[in-house]
């Protein structure tokens, strides 16, 4: 691979995830102009797997290969930097490949300088077991020292704007026969420490499965994005039904896409909000 040919990198062991959205960016400049002469995004597309009719699709994206990217990255659990070098190869894009590899190479290092310290993401997240040492008392009921650290059935990741929405949720669950115990970023995080790295403590390794209040608001916010592809990035192909999507009011706005392999909790269809809270509270108490 030309891109790692002198690297001791081996990239095929890193996921897709590890690249940055400038990456992505020039990626689509690329990628992006449909060429007769050269390889474009269909060609890489399909050598992904995506069907023709899924392609076809992804011609009305402002940025299809944006939206490759996100929606290989969240089904495909051999979705790496190095795969995504190999099929730029096969599709004869080499200059991609040597244009953008330092690039590659940088993003890849910085992400296994990331996982030295919290250690690699775990497959499993119990509640009988301490994950960290580091980021603790982080939330009220964190034990000061770290001994203790304050567990949840599901991370909340929601828009200001759906606030009552969400004040909605915690009445139901919570303060109900289920007796589930909801992440609530404004609610239960201590201020004063960097919100990213706490959000990647929570989700990761404080809570079981999280929920994603769907809205036309949730497309613009870049923390909800962040919060949603991280989720997704431990969960490939959805095997362990980490992440739930909720729609709740009519949206004018399309579905993101990077969610629509998921099975959706429909709150705006009249005939069904019976069931709602009983299928969403049944989906965050499985183990």
């Amino acid at each position: 691979m030309s891109a790692s040919s002198n690297s001791t990198l081996d990239m095929r062991s890193i996921p897709l995830i590890a690249l940055n959205i400038n990456v992505r960016k020039r990626l689509g400049l690329y990628l992006n102009p449909r060429n007769t002469v050269a390889s474009d995004w269909m060609s890489v597309a399909e050598n992904m797997g995506f069907t023709y009719l899924e392609i076809k699709n992804y011609e009305e994206c402002q940025n299809p290969t944006r939206k490759v990217l996100e929606d290989w990255q969240s089904r495909c659990p051999g979705a790496t930097v190095g795969k995504l070098l190999s099929i730029l190869d096969e599709v004869d894009r080499t200059d991609v490949v040597e244009d953008l590899g330092h690039l590659f190479e940088e993003d890849c290092r910085l992400y296994l300088e990331r996982q030295k310290d919290p250690p690699v993401q775990v497959p499993e997240v119990t509640s009988c077991e301490i994950r960290t040492s580091e980021c603790h008392a982080i939330t009220l009921e964190d034990d000061p020292k770290g001994c203790k650290p304050e567990l949840f059935d599901a991370f909340i990741c929601y828009c200001h704007s759906d606030l009552d929405f969400v004040q909605e949720m915690i009445q139901q669950l919570e303060q109900s026969e289920y007796k589930l115990k909801l992440c609530v970023f404004e609610r239960n995080v201590l201020p004063g420490s960097c919100v990213w790295s706490i959000t990647g403590e929570l989700i990761e390794k404080r809570c079981k499965r999280m929920v994603v209040v769907i809205s036309d608001q949730y497309l613009d916010s870049d923390a909800c994005d962040f919060q949603t592809k991280f989720a997704l990035s431990l969960s490939p192909g959805a095997r362990s039904k980490r992440l739930i999507p909720v729609k709740y009011k009519t949206m004018t706005k399309p579905f993101p896409s990077i969610l629509r392999f998921l099975t959706v909790c429909d709150y705006t269809r009249p005939c069904t909000q019976s069931w709602f809270w009983v299928r969403l509270a049944k989906a965050l108490s499985l183990p």
